[in-house]
């Protein structure tokens, strides 16, 4: 019997540990999940950056009025009864600088092609007996303005903008052909001269690309008056009161370095997914 006994405890010293360790619950080995990735602050958007520029426009003019002297027993000042200026097209070129997000600058120049004018005049010929005259003549400038604009935001691509200028024109009148009826035609000799001009603008741009944009707008240029044509057969000079011009105007804009701010693309955020949660496995 003893001995049977002492079978029994070695053999339950032998398997104990093995059913121990059966009743054990599994655990499968930790995985720990990765950090999540380091926030990193975006850099500053680009601001400023020099740009090219280059613009086509069509311009109507009006004169502000005209006047011109007069020599003999009647003499004085005297001026055109009607006046009119056709419309025409213009090619400018400038260099520019965008300081910030909202401000930027420019010099621009810009050659107007030659606009008709024609006018009309009433008044007494030889011998006192009244006559009218037909005029015939044409303009053209070249405009030299620094300016300066206002960015007001983009929206989907879209920039509007206003803004001025400040300069001179160059402005250049064609022989005026003073037509009178039933009688000879006089020349008068076309004047050239600098005068003061300013402008004003409004309009918006669109990004083409990160370095390209599209401007379309509306400037409002006015020059100050100066001499139109010169003395002959006894009348002249002749002086216009200045010009007033509304143009039409669309171009292109390159902007080197990092491009546009405004055409920047919006930032893009990406999310963290945690690993999925793995339950334990019992065994």
């Amino acid at each position: 019997m003893l001995k049977h006994l002492k079978v029994f405890g070695a053999a339950f010293m032998l398997f104990a540990p093995t059913l121990g360790n059966a009743a054990d619950l599994y655990e499968p080995p930790i995985v720990e999940a990765p950090p999540p990735p380091p926030f990193i602050e975006p850099a500053p958007a680009s601001f400023g950056g020099w740009y090219l520029r280059g613009d086509l426009d069509y311009h109507w003019s009006s004169l502000r009025g005209t006047e011109y002297i007069t020599y003999g027993g009647s003499g004085g000042t005297d001026r055109f009864d009607t006046t009119k200026l056709k419309g025409a097209f213009s090619l400018g070129a400038g260099v520019g600088y965008q300081i910030n997000r909202h401000l930027r600058a420019d010099l621009t120049g810009d050659y107007w092609f030659k606009s008709d004018f024609e006018g009309s005049t009433s008044g007494t010929c030889g011998g006192g007996s009244p006559c009218v005259s037909t005029d015939k003549s044409a303009y053209s400038a070249l405009l030299l303005l620094a300016n300066a604009y206002v960015d007001l935001g983009t929206y989907h691509g879209i920039t509007p903008y206003v803004g001025a200028g400040i300069g001179g024109a160059y402005v250049m009148w064609d022989d005026l052909e003073n037509a009178i009826s039933g009688g000879s035609t006089v020349v008068h000799k076309g004047s050239k001269n600098w005068r003061f001009a300013y402008a004003l603008m409004a309009g918006a741009s669109y990004c083409l690309t990160q370095n390209l944009n599209l401007d379309v707008g509306y400037r409002f240029t006015h020059i100050n008056g100066g001499r139109m044509f010169e003395y002959a057969s006894g009348v002249a000079p002749g002086f216009d009161k200045g010009i007033n011009v509304h143009e039409a105007r669309a171009g292109l804009r390159y902007q080197f370095g990092p491009g546009n701010p405004n055409c920047a693309p919006a930032p893009q955020v990406v999310s963290y997914e945690p690993p999925a949660f793995e339950p334990p496995v019992y065994k």
